[in-house]
């Protein structure tokens, strides 16, 4: 599936749903762990199941995950999953609407925490992975790029990525843990 195949976010409602820190958190944990229970991911993120709860009807109210209620042993049991493994949005389509580009503002704003916060983590813990340290990156480039070179870029660098995470996990007995990557590409002066 390619970038443009992704659903299209453009419901500036969907969007403030799943750009909460704590539903964003939730949304990447479903995608890294599969479908889970309330309980179950309580647990992973140190939270109240009541708070998980709420969030999760939030969630499934704007259509971004669903019951799985196959995988539950009783009729008590509610298990959840993503509706898709992956969404895009494009800032300039809540352009038409302060309010909604007010969604889409802060949406970006609390993405780059998130994700800025994930690499912060890894730098707290570093010493601690000494097994990591030759594995874990970062990199930056200045490019000279019209708009149509950024798309195709984009577009590489997503073969890549797509590649990898379609790929079958070799059967070496090797862990494989979570890895966090993210690529930002926006036109900007040093």
């Amino acid at each position: 599936m390619t970038h443009a195949d992704l659903p299209k976010v453009t419901d500036s409602r969907v969007l403030a749903a799943m750009s909460h820190p704590l539903r964003r958190r939730l949304l990447d944990v479903l995608k890294v762990y599969g479908p889970a229970t309330a309980s179950a991911l309580a647990d992973r993120t140190d939270q109240a199941v009541a708070n998980i709860s709420h969030h999760l009807k939030v969630l499934g109210a704007a259509g971004l995950i669903a019951e799985a209620p196959e995988l539950a042993k009783d009729r008590r049991e509610r298990w959840w999953r993503l509706v898709a493994p992956a969404r895009r949005w494009v800032t300039g389509d809540f352009d038409d609407d302060p309010a909604r580009q007010a969604v889409a503002n802060a949406a970006v704003s609390l993405g780059l925490d998130r994700q800025v916060s994930l690499v912060r983590a890894w730098h707290a813990v570093r010493e601690q992975r000494p097994a990591w340290n030759g594995a874990a990156f970062s990199v930056d480039k200045w490019l000279h790029l019209t708009p149509a070179e950024l798309g195709e870029l984009e577009q590489e660098i997503l073969s890549v990525l797509n590649r990898w995470e379609r790929r079958s996990l070799p059967d070496d007995g090797q862990t494989r843990e979570p890895v966090f990557l993210f690529v930002h590409g926006v036109p900007a002066q040093p």
